[in-house]
């Protein structure tokens, strides 16, 4: 599928709106800060009050489950942190009387993106926190000589389809446009011809 910019905007809110808890971020409805969702590999630190034997740090397995004494295996991918302590909280209510469980994401190990083509150090960066295209750029070292700056592109893909936004880095840096310089999700290719 092929858009143009403002269709691809446009077309990206709905995906966005459609395909939020899914991804990396979850939209909060009191407004526009992202909620993190949990992914495979992330880690995890499950604090449960008054009860040191229960509390550790814990791997989010390929599969999304996490290990926990009492309640052996839950899913925590696809969930936010509050909603993963709200759900510990209630299995663990079986063996104490009112459990008070902190879920802090200690460690980022799934937000991946790629930077290919013309850039000083194309490949994937895995990073603890979501970078926009202008940063993206900026870790792939910039534009290696002869780079198209006005056509890059962002591919984005949701299950078999593809989703091709524009960036032109001419704009962005001159205060153009600057809605094109977008948060890229776990994923994303930046393509520089």
């Amino acid at each position: 599928m092929r858009c143009s910019p403002r269709t691809s905007f446009a077309w990206l809110g709905v995906m966005l709106t459609l395909c939020a808890p899914s991804g990396l971020w979850a939209q909060d409805s009191e407004g526009p800060t992202p909620l993190y969702v949990i992914q495979p590999s992330d880690i995890l630190e499950v604090f449960v009050w008054k009860e040191p034997d229960l509390s550790r740090r814990v791997l989010v397995r390929p599969d999304g489950r996490i290990s926990f004494p009492l309640v052996q295996d839950l899913q925590a991918a696809g969930l936010t942190p509050a909603e993963l302590k709200e759900k510990i909280e209630g299995l663990l209510k079986q063996f104490i009387a009112s459990p008070n469980v902190t879920v802090i994401v200690e460690e980022i190990r799934n937000y991946r993106i790629y930077v290919t083509g013309k850039v000083n150090n194309p490949g994937s960066f895995t990073l603890e926190k979501p970078v926009t295209v202008l940063q993206a750029l900026s870790l792939a070292g910039g534009f290696a000589e002869f780079a198209s700056e006005s056509d890059v592109k962002v591919v984005r893909t949701y299950g078999d389809q593809y989703m091709y936004l524009d960036f032109n880095y001419k704009d962005v840096i001159k205060g153009k446009n600057t809605e094109q310089n977008i948060v890229l999700r776990s994923g994303d290719v930046v393509v520089v011809p």
